[in-house]
């Protein structure tokens, strides 16, 4: 019963049931959820789990190359583009550091050979995008520079990675190919090419991702999308990142890179959204999955043998990839806390050494007792990262980050600013701008500390913080603030923030950005009465700006602008009041607040009642409409 497929499915399904929400009600990462899971359920301790485990490891890692294709949706071609140099500086910088440094630690002190030295410092460079990127997904901390710096990292290592695996074939005393039975029949597609032809078939795959990013999975999607089949949505989005994942496979690239940039090709497509919304769950899923095999893959028999030797191995190896951590984070400029966080956040082993020591091991390069130490090594690197940042985040940087308002004297914020504002990015900065400018001071709080640096060079009294704490919020005067705006982009954390000021201060006037439609209904549900859609105002101002230019009268085009926003604004509350579960009965409602919003402004078009309407209207513009009125009245 225990190999039944089924069975195995309720072990996992419950492991992370009962760890995961104890995780969270602790105050821990989710990730850190799902290895405990792992590692009750594993061969070691419950024995839920057997030898299957390294097969569902496998299997599961297929949410890392969701996740990339994810992320890819998030980027545009220019936006990447613009990302090169900092993608091979830190990335160079930090791959190559590291390497050379743990390569002297297994060369010299562990008297290792030069090729085992070698295999095990490339293992070592590289760090899991899955733990690193959840991680960030959690704590909504994408568009830090931390963020930013973590992301260009781990794209590097996926494409050098590529390299890695060419290399470990030149240190082996075989003949340099994998077994068939293990290397199988995708990878063996260009490995008896010359070097140069391997390089042009690569070049070419990308290509064609590019291109069928255009011109075969866009109007493949409009098709799919005309049958209105929800399911087939579904699969064609599968579809997609499995086409591109064996396709990087056949040519030896990384599958999740090679997902990465087909979700960048298809970040400017209508699709976009829509293949977010349906990979998603999966992702999570998948992942949540990969994080509980490698908890189960924790071999506890090869810690119980040496665990002296497993120990100092694992001290040495994250104190290496930390020091070289930091020190990029300081060759690159980054604050203080960004640079603890990437420190601490990237130090681990990642999910990619499963598959260079598979191939070291295939190739005689290492012994399998050597294999299955860094194995475990590297399990349990992952496994020690969301505690290391739970430390960091609890005991480090809340002293590192107070540095940064030191000259903020509490009892005077407390006093004299009543507006505090959460998010000092582009949207933030237009709010704060506007309000200073009218004489009302606001207490700013940013997470991102290069941000505070620079805008207090700027001129504004910006201060570093996390602002779903409530202790920073408190010593920003919070308890006798008359209001507070969330100007923050990332609805998790606003959700956070706005159910906790509600919590214990639910008198305080609460001023939310939302981005969009289904955001505000979120908001709504939550209490918040004052919702501001980021795109509302702009695109009603586009589309009066395009019919002035068309010769309609701008006050007329003003007051029906206005008109628009409201009736819009009162289809939203309508609709959130009774929020319909069921999509089909959401577009329905929909479909008749826009109708009746419509009609509503025609019926005032079509009475007239703006036909006497001469605000903002010149003298001149006036006796030339009067002149018109009487020549068209004499003819």
């Amino acid at each position: 019963m225990t190999g039944s497929i089924l069975f195995q499915a309720i072990v996992f399904l419950t492991g992370a049931l009962i760890c995961v929400p104890l995780a969270k009600r602790l105050g821990l990462s989710s990730v850190l959820g799902y290895l405990l899971a792992g590692i009750l359920i594993g061969p070691y301790l419950l024995g839920f789990v057997g030898e299957e485990g390294e097969d569902i490891l496998h299997f599961a890692e297929f949410g890392v190359v969701m996740m990339l294709f994810l992320i890819g949706l998030e980027i545009e071609p220019k936006n990447f583009w613009s990302m090169r140099k900092t993608i091979l500086g830190m990335g160079g910088a930090q791959v190559l550091g590291t390497m050379i440094v743990s390569f002297l630690l297994f060369y010299y002190p562990m008297d290792l050979s030069y090729e085992v030295s070698l295999t095990f410092s490339m293992v070592v460079s590289l760090s899991s995008t899955a733990i690193t990127l959840q991680t960030l997904k959690e704590k909504s901390l994408f568009d830090t520079t931390y963020g930013a710096s973590s992301f260009s990292i781990l794209l590097f290592q996926d494409i050098i990675v590529i390299f890695m695996l060419g290399l470990i074939p030149l240190l082996s005393s075989e003949d340099g190919t994998l077994p068939d039975e293990n290397q199988g029949e995708a990878a063996n597609l260009l490995a008896n090419l010359p070097l140069g032809l391997q390089t042009l078939a690569i070049i070419l795959s990308v290509v064609l991702i590019v291109v069928a990013g255009r011109y075969l999975f866009v109007p493949m999607l409009r098709k799919v999308a005309a049958t209105g089949v929800r399911e087939l949505s579904t699969a064609a989005a599968f579809m997609i990142v499995c086409g591109i994942s064996l396709l990087m496979e056949l040519v030896g690239l990384s599958p999740a890179l090679g997902a990465f940039l087909g979700g960048v090709v298809l970040a400017t497509s209508e699709f976009k959204h829509e293949l977010e919304s349906t990979l998603e769950p999966f992702k999570d899923l998948l992942l949540g999955l990969f994080f509980m095999a490698v908890g189960a893959s924790i071999n506890f028999i090869v810690i119980k043998e040496n665990p002296l030797g497993i120990g100092g191995m694992l001290l040495a190896i994250i104190f290496i990839k930390a020091v070289v951590l930091y020190g990029v984070g300081a060759l690159f400029k980054l604050k203080m806390d960004q640079r603890l966080l990437l420190t601490v956040g990237l130090a681990q082993i990642g999910e990619f050494a499963f598959v260079l020591l598979s191939f070291a091991f295939e190739l005689n390069i290492l012994s399998k007792n050597q294999m299955d130490i860094l194995l475990v090594v590297t399990a349990l690197t992952m496994a020690l990262t969301p505690i290391l940042a739970l430390l960091n985040e609890r005991l480090i940087l809340p002293k590192v980050g107070t540095k940064e308002s030191e000259k903020r004297p509490i009892d005077h914020i407390a006093k004299q600013h009543k507006v505090i504002l959460v998010g000092f990015g582009h949207f933030g900065s237009t709010i704060g701008r506007f309000l200073r400018s009218h004489g009302i001071e606001a207490t700013i709080l940013d997470f991102d500390s290069n941000r505070v640096d620079f805008l207090r060079k700027m001129g504004f009294e910006v201060y570093y913080g996390d602002a779903t704490r409530m202790d920073l919020l408190e010593s920003a005067g919070i308890a006798d603030a008359h209001m507070l705006i969330s100007a923050l982009d990332h609805p998790d954390t606003t959700r956070k923030l706005v159910k906790m000021v509600r919590k214990k201060y639910p008198d305080l006037e609460l001023l939310v950005r939302a981005k969009n439609r289904y955001e505000a209904f979120e908001l709504l549900e939550l209490g918040v009465e004052h919702i501001y859609r980021e795109s509302l105002d702009t695109s009603v101002k586009m589309a009066s700006d395009a019919l002035s230019k068309l010769g309609f009268r701008k006050y007329t085009l003003y007051r029906q602008a206005q008109n628009f926003i409201k009736l819009d604004e009162e289809g939203l509350r309508e609709i959130a009041k009774n929020r319909p579960e069921d999509e089909k009965e959401y577009i329905f409602k929909a479909r008749e607040a826009i109708a009746q919003q419509e009609k509503v402004l025609e019926q005032d078009w079509k009475r007239g009642i703006y036909q006497n309407d001469n605000h903002w209207d010149s003298e001149q513009m006036r006796l030339a409409r009067e002149a018109g009125r009487n020549s068209s009245n004499v003819s």
